[in-house]
């Protein structure tokens, strides 16, 4: 009687043992998956940094930082800064890390060949207007970052690359 009580205990604590070694908060790729994501601190400073340029430079603008899923992690907006720049920096930055390139690389390829317009129109996320950065750190896209209210889309990308320069991203 005792015996098979203890088989149970033993054949349990194995099971147990195995569930906790394959769960994926303890294996080892895990580790990886962590290194891939952009944590919320460096999506602030990011963000704060192609701010603080726009506005040394003397333009209101918003600035938005999405996540390797294209979902919003940060987003902040210059006093005086238009309506519409929150939504286009969201939209840019969105652009820019699902199509892992510079929305103004890609709105001077679509303009290049008009075959190429369909890309702007995939979904209503889309922009291809410049000022959004695909966010690779280490090799790894880990999001992407959108400037938008600069008189020139020129202007937002330099206030972008900022963002990207104060993490160490390229």
């Amino acid at each position: 009687m005792f015996m098979p009580c203890f088989k149970k205990i033993k054949t349990s604590v194995v099971v147990l043992s195995l569930m906790f070694v394959l769960s994926p908060a303890h294996s080892v790729s895990a580790g990886l998956l962590d290194a891939k994501a952009l944590p919320l601190e460096m999506a602030q400073k990011a963000a704060n940094s192609a701010l603080k340029q726009c506005e040394t430079d003397g333009y209101k603008v918003s600035v938005a930082v999405v996540d390797s899923g294209g979902n919003l992690k940060v987003v902040v907006k210059a006093d005086g800064a238009g309506p519409h720049t929150t939504d286009s920096s969201i939209r840019k930055a969105y652009t820019a890390n699902s199509l892992k390139r510079s929305t103004q690389e890609l709105a001077e390829m679509i303009a290049k060949v008009p075959a190429l317009h369909s890309l702007g129109k995939m979904n209503d996320n889309i922009l291809m207007l410049g000022g959004g950065l695909p966010v690779i750190v280490e090799k790894h896209l880990v999001g992407g970052i959108g400037v938008g209210g600069a008189p020139g889309a020129h202007l937002d990308e330099a206030c972008a690359k900022k963002g990207l320069e104060s993490i160490g991203a390229e």
